[in-house]
This record gives C-alpha cells, structure tokens and sequence, in this order.
C-alpha cells in the first residue's frame, strides 16, 4: 500500500490556492490514508497535519521551498507525493525527486489506481495525444495539472506538527512589479474564456480598420462578464509583421497548439476561423461558442457547440449593453 502525501503550498497571505484543493480531491479518489503537508506563509494554520512556516518560506524561491519540501517528504516517509502544478511546485520538485532518488511526473491530468499499481495520465505532443503510465521508482513525485478535478473541502488541522528547517538562501526577494497597465486579464479560475481573433484588427465592411473601437468592445466585456481573455496565435504575432495590434494581447494570453491550454466551464471564440492549432488549445473547454461571419469556417465543422454566424462588433456591442443594464 502506497504512503501518500499531498504536499501544498500557501501563497501571499496564508491563502490555498485552488489548485492545492483540486489535488486533495485527487487523493482521496485514491483510496486509503493520505497526509497533507503545507509549507509557506501560514502552512501551520492550514489544512496540513505537517507543516513548514516562517519568513523564510513566505515567499517564492528555489532553495527555501525546495528544503522545506525535502523536509516534509522526508519527515512523512511518503512513498507517492501529489502536488498542485503550479510553478512554485513545478520548479522545486524535480531538484527535490533527485535529491531523493526519486521520479517525478508533471502535467498529469488524472491519477488512478488500477489493483496495487497508481497510474497517471498525460498529454503528449502537444496536447495530441492522452497516454497512461506508471512507475516503480519511489519516492514518485506527481504534478497534477490545475483544473483537473473539482477542489475538496478542507478544513484546518485538528493538530499541526511544525517542522523546524535549516534552509539559509543566497537569494533576496525584494517585491513583485506589476504590468503598467494594472489591468487583470488572464483569470484561470473563471466560468468564462474569451477569446480574440485576427479579423478584430482587419478591414470592415465600411473598409477601415477600427482598432480603438475593437479594443473597448473587447476589454468592457472581460470586466464586465470577469472573464479570462485569450488570444490567437496570429493576432499576438501581428506586432512583428507591422500590422494594427491590440495592446493588451501579449504571448502570455496566446491560446492554443503553441500557447496555453486553458480550462474553463465555457469558451466563446470571436472572429477567428477555428483551425486546428487553435483549437487543440480549447480541448478541456466543456461549452466551446464562436461567432463568425463565415458560416463555414473551422469552429462549423465540429470544432463548436454553437456557432453565431454574425459580425462580431455587433454581436459584442449588444452583449455589452445587456451587461450593463
């Protein structure tokens, strides 16, 4: 019988992330007994019987997060450790699967038990292909992809064994810089993805182009609707090629074979035509919905749940009215 241990961290405040609650939900599908260990800002009033804190550990850095890790695999003896994917996780744990002899998988999206053996599933080139696996080295350290199962409920701790770690760092953390903008786009938790194409910054039917326009359409339904804002590989490359951009998209909202796999409840594409590439990108969207003006495009050919053949401007000019009546 495997020894399983959750192992989370808290962020600025002492808060959970959502994605730590995901992976309790995760283990307990397993079966058996598990223990959850926190570290970080607060870890010994959190949900952990074992937990790492201190000023030390409050904030994000290789060599405090990676010792106070080792610490608490080490002090619970655990044979299979789940973590939330996030990148504090994802860029301390393979240091601390080596340090300990150990395997260490990123990215999984589901965890079973099959007999006495634990798979794990993934997605292999490029989101393409789903394969299982499992492994016979230990400790087997698994990072389960945020969104991948609804979050458990969790209460604090009855008890809370506080481990006492040693871990000096060369690194100072001074702050964190904020874009100029101060506007949040990228939401991973919300209901709603929605996603912008090429054709917001091509010519109209009047023959101009309306970049202003297209960006306050854009921008009031996301705060309107808090929505996470996404965006299509040619729209964000366009600034490169001298062509009408729209400020706000960068890299980072990019969606799709070569940006981000995002999953929200529901996905709405506007002006973009639904090609494969992009598309790959919406897999884990449950209600996928775009408007296009060509009835034939790529998102009409069973790549969407509903397709509104229609412009877009329209369509967004009166979805924003409706928001904010």
């Amino acid at each position: 019988m495997e020894n399983i241990l959750v192992l989370v961290h808290t962020n600025e405040g002492g808060i959970l992330p959502r994605a730590a609650l995901e992976t309790v939900a995760a283990a307990r599908a397993l079966g058996g007994e598990i223990t959850i260990a926190v570290f970080g800002e607060g870890a010994s009033a959190s949900i952990g019987s074992i937990a790492v804190d201190g000023d030390a550990f409050a904030v994000p850095r290789y060599s405090t997060d990676a010792a106070a890790a080792e610490a608490l695999v080490r002090h619970s003896g655990a044979t299979l450790v789940l973590a939330p994917n996030t990148s504090r996780m994802a860029r301390c744990l393979p240091g601390v699967a080596a340090r300990l002899n150990g395997a260490v998988d990123s990215h999984a999206v589901a965890v079973a038990r099959d007999g006495e053996a634990v798979t794990v599933t993934r997605w292999f080139y490029r989101q393409r292909i789903e394969g299982s696996l499992s492994r016979e080295a230990r400790p087997w350290f698994i990072l389960l992809e945020p969104g991948a199962c609804e979050p458990a409920e969790a209460a604090p701790a009855a008890a809370v064994e506080t481990l006492a770690v040693d871990a000096p760092s060369r690194t100072t953390h001074e702050g964190y810089v904020s874009p100029e903008t101060g506007e949040q786009t990228i939401r991973p938790d919300a209901r709603l993805l929605f996603v912008a194409g090429a054709g917001w910054t091509k010519k109209q039917p009047d023959g101009a182009i309306h970049t202003d326009e297209a960006a306050d359409l854009i921008l009031g339904f996301v705060r309107s609707a808090q929505s996470s804002l996404g965006s299509s590989k040619s729209l964000v490359d366009q600034s490169g090629e001298g062509q009408a951009v729209l400020p706000f998209l960068t890299h980072l909202h990019q969606v799709g074979q070569t940006g981000s796999t995002p999953r929200h409840r529901k996905g709405l594409a506007t002006c973009c035509h639904g090609e494969e590439p992009h598309v790959v990108g919406w897999r884990f969207i449950n209600d996928r919905r775009a408007v296009n003006l060509d009835p034939n495009c790529g998102w009409a050919r069973g790549k969407a749940d509903v397709l509104y053949v229609g412009d877009s401007f329209e369509v967004m000019r009166e979805l924003n009215r409706l928001l904010a009546e």
